[in-house]
């Protein structure tokens, strides 16, 4: 029997124990082979490029993912935690974890190789790592990336979906007009599904000696927390600095992005009627939500009554802390591919920029509430009622750093985003919004800190206060 009817049967026991698996707790009714490209077919080691169509019980749309299979009549034990099962007398795996199967990708792209559909395509002028073995890294829950030392990482997407990648798509508008703010590409790996491109991989520079935003935010609330007397820029751990400076870096990308690939416009009442959307359907699912629902339609309504359309580009789409890297250089912005659970054809869709800056808002938001979230634990945030030095101190965090990134942002984008006041709430609202969804159906003790900011932005909003600035 051949892989592709082997391999389907050892799947849906094997699948769902993946991190990267998007779809736990679905009845998998079936796993398929799409598509399968023999990248090695002789000697020890066979490595074939495998598309998997996954059908599920409840009858959703068909998900397609990539696993690089490969296959050995015997192997070391370092590998045998990625085994799938018995294929054709050879023990079949997950190859990204081979340092044999890593250096022929690495020297696939280097040599601009074409292996049917299959596609490996250096940048021009890049730097790829010769010399040193693949090693997996264990940072990234819906793809995996493995680095070569401190010069390339390359980060295979697991969840395929026809069209180019947003995220290799912008880098390489990024790469064209020079932009030292993301991590430069090196190359991609492309193929095709259902006679559509598709996005395999991409291969960066690796940001050596580099520490996520995300990290150094919790670390810098945490340091508040813990003295007991001491404001929030008197603490040595004052991350407002590097907030403004990340406010800065924003604001560089998405001129970039303008320059690259241009401007457009978007109405208003269209931004009004997808953000009605999505709060109907949230209102279903999450019954606290309920007490704000007229104070929310009227911040939206107020972006639909504008009058005239707005400005809009490409922008990241998913901006938060977690996407950022501080580097010995500055700030980089990684991850380009959009709001996760979005269509492709929206991701690549203008947007106004407020949405990354209000994206980096309510991330500041949610550092510094899972950091009391420690402090004191089991608390309702949401409650108006309840008040503690804690929750005040990790406020004064949030809107200080609020603050100094849009002043960092204004810096360099010449226009200060709080001027937009409505759109920029409304923005900061949706998102919110979409985060009482995510958090009541996935970590429900972390549904607290987006309906506190819910509250405090409608209450701004019904006070005429600055949009969730100060």
């Amino acid at each position: 029997m051949s892989l592709s009817e082997e391999l389907p049967h050892l799947l849906p026991d094997w699948l769902p124990h993946q991190r990267w698996f998007a779809a736990k707790g679905r009845p998998v009714r079936s796993v398929s082979v799409a598509t399968s490209t023999p990248l090695i077919s002789e000697g020890e080691l066979l490595l074939d490029l495998a598309l998997l169509a996954v059908a599920f019980d409840d009858d959703s749309p068909v998900q397609h993912y990539q696993l690089l299979v490969a296959r050995r009549e015997h192997l070391r034990g370092e590998l045998e935690h990625m085994i799938i099962g018995a294929v054709d007398h050879h023990l079949a795996y997950d190859g990204l974890w081979d340092p044999d199967v890593t250096e022929w990708l690495l020297e696939a792209i280097r040599a601009s190789r074409t292996v049917d559909d299959v596609r490996f395509v250096p940048e021009p002028g890049a730097e790829i790592a010769e010399g040193v073995p693949g090693r997996v890294l264990g940072v990234e829950q819906s793809n995996t990336s493995v680095s070569w030392g401190e010069q390339s990482i390359l980060k295979l997407f697991r969840r395929v979906l026809p069209g180019v990648n947003p995220d290799l798509e912008l880098h390489r508008a990024l790469r064209s007009v020079g932009s030292t703010e993301v991590a430069a590409l090196q190359g991609a790996i492309e193929g095709v599904l259902d006679g559509q491109p598709v996005t395999l991989g991409m291969l960066q520079d690796f940001a050596a000696n580099s520490a996520d935003g995300w990290s150094m935010a919790l670390a810098s609330v945490r340091d508040l927390l813990a003295e007991g007397d001491l404001r929030a820029d008197e603490v040595g751990g004052d991350f407002a600095a590097e907030a403004s400076r990340l406010g800065e870096t924003i604001a560089v990308v998405h001129a970039e992005l303008r320059q690259a690939l241009g401007s457009a416009e978007t109405d208003p009442r269209e931004l009004a009627a997808t953000w009605h959307q999505r709060l109907a359907t949230v209102a279903g699912e999450v019954p606290a939500l309920a007490e704000h629902l007229d104070a929310i339609r009227a911040v939206y309504d107020a972006v639909g009554a504008i009058g005239h359309p707005v400005p809009a580009q490409r922008v990241h789409g998913d901006l938060h802390l977690g996407q950022t890297l501080r580097t010995p250089y500055g700030w980089l912005v990684i991850d380009f591919e959009g709001e996760p659970a979005a269509p492709l054809e929206q991701r690549v869709r203008p947007d106004p920029a407020l949405r990354d800056v209000a994206g980096m808002l309510r991330s500041f938001d949610y550092a510094a509430f899972h950091q009391l979230s420690q402090w004191e634990p089991g608390v309702d945030w949401s409650d108006p009622h309840h008040d503690s030095q804690m929750m005040w101190r990790a406020n004064e965090w949030a809107e200080r750093n609020r603050s100094a990134f849009c002043d960092g942002y204004a810096i360099r984008s010449g226009a200060d985003p709080r001027e937009q006041v409505a759109l920029l709430r409304a923005f900061e609202l949706d998102k919110a919004v979409y985060e009482v969804l995510y958090e009541t159906r996935s970590r429900p003790a972390w549904a607290p800190i987006p309906l506190a900011s819910i509250r405090r932005i409608t209450t701004e909003a019904s006070s005429g206060a600055d949009a969730g600035v100060s």
